[in-house]
């Protein structure tokens, strides 16, 4: 409830800060300049895609409406899923657990892990214990059953170093540490540059006797929403647990800005809940460029750059001009605010839910949403006239869920529900769950480099469409429910009807 204005860096630092922040966002710092750099940027685009109008093959309009045909999928190469039985019959059958375990042989991702006060008594072979909680949490097995299934630890331990030992800055730590490691790997930039990333989100259960529950009306059912960061090199960056009811728009800026890894994306793609015209505005001040997937974009209006502007073809498409003396005359405000995101005072989160709430009578939350009009605009008219771009969107957006998918795959000892009703807990769960999905992930490129280059040594015809085409979301060889050993020598007890003896 406290006043975001309290937040914000002085005057005088944002004035010293101006120059450096231009470069390095690439935009003039003066109002005037800056309005005449997003009209021409509006103006290119919009003659750009009415010159290309008669050879868009895509694109028709109805009735003033813009109608776009949808894009063939794209065909697989050939041989990939021969290439694809080969990979699954050459790799090593493993558990989780061994996952784990080499993971941290390698990488010592652990070590952020230790007592919270550092007065701790210390632990009998730390190193299984931490390995043990987190496949405790993260495969939501829980206490109980995780000790019954190793049979070497003791439930009580498990959850007495989960609250002592492990915490969310520790588990981001350890998570940072994979994705630094993976970027190493040559395999995963034949499926992207780690410059775009891709948000989604994934619906966890919560009890319904719970202040911090919501109903969500698409997913339906109580819960809240594991939010995702994924690079387009398929691992995930930042993850987050929100409340049902909000926009999820309002918290796809914070992964990007709070991702302190090696892959630093500057393009984020999502789908309709990762847009809103004032996360457009504010997404273009603070660098980075967002290209979501909008259902419903023939609804939303096209702002001309100016009211003379005229279009041969699609000038119908145009219903409403952006009002630049409103941007020019917020603009010192609007560069405060984005000064103050860079410089940590204050989350994209937080200021794009207090402009919301009192969007009536702010006048800064209009300057945020016309200049969102006018980036969107300029993305919904390149959107239009590019197929390769609408194609790129829906795979980035296809790996994200696909994460989703692969996330509540290794959640396999639960039923989708978050068992506690403290939101750092419900936090720090979602993270156990990164964690362990990123393990996977690093080991199956790993094992994935280890069998193309035997293949490639031994002659396979390898392509560079083939090796972009895999993905190392892989489960068939790995064992989530540990090893039965059937002992047929084993006496059985005397079989008994009577219930009284």
């Amino acid at each position: 409830f406290a006043d975001y204005r309290d937040q914000l860096i002085s005057w005088e630092d944002c004035q010293e800060g101006l120059a450096t922040y231009g470069e390095l966002v690439g935009l003039p710092m003066d109002a005037a300049a800056f309005v005449t750099h997003m009209k021409a940027r509006m103006a290119v685009a919009a003659e750009a895609t009415d010159r290309g109008f008669p050879e868009n093959v895509h694109l028709r309009i109805e009735n003033g409406e813009p109608i776009l045909r949808r894009v063939e999928k794209a065909v697989p190469p050939s041989g990939l899923a021969d290439l694809e039985q080969l990979i699954a019959d050459r790799l090593e059958p493993l558990h989780l657990l061994d996952v784990l375990r080499n993971t941290e042989h390698w990488l010592h991702w652990s070590r952020f892990f230790g007592p919270v006060s550092g007065h701790e008594t210390k632990l009998d072979d730390p190193i299984s214990r931490y390995l043990a909680t987190v496949f405790c949490y993260g495969c939501q097995l829980g206490p109980t059953q995780t000790a019954r299934s190793l049979g070497q630890v003791d439930r009580r331990q498990l959850a007495w170093v989960h609250d002592r030992h492990i915490t969310e800055a520790g588990l981001d730590k350890a998570i940072r540490e994979i994705i630094n490691a993976y970027h190493r790997f040559d395999l995963p930039k034949h499926w992207g540059t780690g410059k775009s990333a891709s948000v989604d989100g994934t619906k966890w259960d919560l009890y319904e006797q719970n202040l911090l529950s919501e109903y969500h009306i698409r997913y339906g059912g109580y819960g809240g929403i594991g939010y995702y960061h994924v690079s387009d090199t398929y691992i995930a960056l930042f993850s987050h647990f929100i409340p049902c009811g909000v926009w999820e728009a309002v918290y796809l800026l914070d992964g990007l800005l709070k991702n302190e890894s090696d892959i630093q994306p500057d393009t984020i793609h999502g789908d309709t809940q990762a847009q809103s015209a004032p996360v457009f505005g504010l997404a273009l001040l603070l660098g980075i460029t967002l290209m979501p997937r909008i259902r419903h974009w023939k609804h939303l209006k096209l702002y001309r750059p100016n009211p003379e502007a005229v279009f041969t073809h699609l000038d119908a498409l145009f219903s409403a001009t952006i009002d630049w003396s409103l941007i020019q005359k917020h603009w010192p405000d609007m560069l405060r605010v984005v000064l103050s995101i860079k410089a940590g005072r204050i989350t994209p989160s937080t200021l794009l839910r207090k402009l919301g709430t009192y969007s009536r009578k702010n006048r800064l939350y209009q300057a945020f949403r016309e200049l969102g009009n006018a980036v969107r605009t300029e993305f919904l008219l390149n959107y239009l006239g590019n197929a390769e771009l609408r194609t790129l969107i829906q795979a980035a957006t296809n790996k994200s869920e696909s994460f989703n998918g692969f996330s509540q795959w290794i959640a396999f000892g639960g039923d989708k529900t978050l068992p506690t009703n403290d939101r750092d807990e419900q936090r720090k769960l979602i993270k156990y769950n990164q964690l362990v999905a990123n393990c996977i992930i690093f080991h199956n490129v790993y094992s994935l480099s280890r069998v193309l280059n035997d293949l490639r040594q031994a002659g396979y015809p390898l392509t560079t469409a083939l090796t972009a085409a895999l993905s190392p979301y892989l489960t068939r060889h790995l064992n989530r429910f540990g090893r039965y050993d059937l002992d047929m020598d084993k006496s059985s007890p005397e079989l008994v009807y009577d219930l009284w003896q």
